[in-house]
């Protein structure tokens, strides 16, 4: 992948993330702050209450005297509640901003994921190095080891060598190198099923797909430098 074009990209995913976050903030906060601002005050009961205590000097009765006393109590626990309820308030202003968040994080991240891979399907798989080892039955491809059947380390044999020598070979082709017979008496279809076997032993899809490469009708190459092929 050119390294230019990746790290721009991740800048570009990184600015992208920067002002998303910054945006989520910033519309929370003003939320926030207006939602506050038209809360009404937690002393406003017990304002109330002490404007009856003030403009009404006939209240000295014991019974109008402990019905102030229970407005007083009562504004205190709606003041209380009221307090309450604006922590939770601010937790849950918290809470939605850091999913916000997250969530922004996890769609730039996928969007970067999908980018790269769109940058290795059009430029192929970069492999510094194809050990093929027909002894053990193993292939190791840059830092990963594949365990291979006999048959598919045949086939990944064939088309290295033929990636050697710039060649495409369609299925028949490698049915007829593997068997030692005239592809005119080999199938087609064949050399295709040999190909199908060696990716599923690849096991890793995107791989598979972009090491071993189809090539419209022509058939089948590895899709490397022949430089880093090497077999034992």
């Amino acid at each position: 992948m050119n390294i230019i074009s990746a790290s721009d990209a991740r800048r570009g995913s990184t600015r992208i993330a920067a002002i998303g976050i910054a945006a989520i903030v910033g519309l929370l906060l003003v939320a926030a702050i207006l939602l506050f601002l038209n809360l009404p005050d937690a002393n406003v009961f017990n304002a109330r209450v002490e404007r009856l205590f003030v403009e009404n000097d006939d209240l000295t009765g014991p019974a109008e005297i402990r019905l102030l006393e229970i407005l007083a109590q009562s504004g205190t626990t709606f003041s209380d509640v009221l307090t309450s309820y604006r922590r939770i308030i601010f937790v849950l202003l918290v809470f939605a901003t850091a999913l916000l968040v997250a969530a922004l994080v996890f769609l730039v991240t996928i969007l970067g994921l999908n980018r790269r891979m769109g940058e290795i399907e059009r430029q192929g798989i970069q492999v510094a190095s194809l050990l093929i080892s027909r002894e053990q039955g193993v292939v190791y491809l840059n830092d990963m080891e594949f365990k291979l059947s006999g048959a598919a380390i045949e086939t990944l044999g064939v088309l290295a060598e033929a990636r050697m020598d710039d060649d495409v070979l369609s299925g028949a082709e490698i049915e007829s190198m593997i068997q030692g017979k005239p592809a005119a008496e080999c199938d087609e279809a064949a050399g295709a099923t040999r190909i199908k076997r060696l990716r599923d032993g690849l096991g890793n899809q995107i791989v598979a797909e972009l090491l071993v490469k189809t090539i419209a009708r022509k058939g089948y190459m590895l899709s490397i430098d022949k430089s880093v092929i090497r077999m034992v």
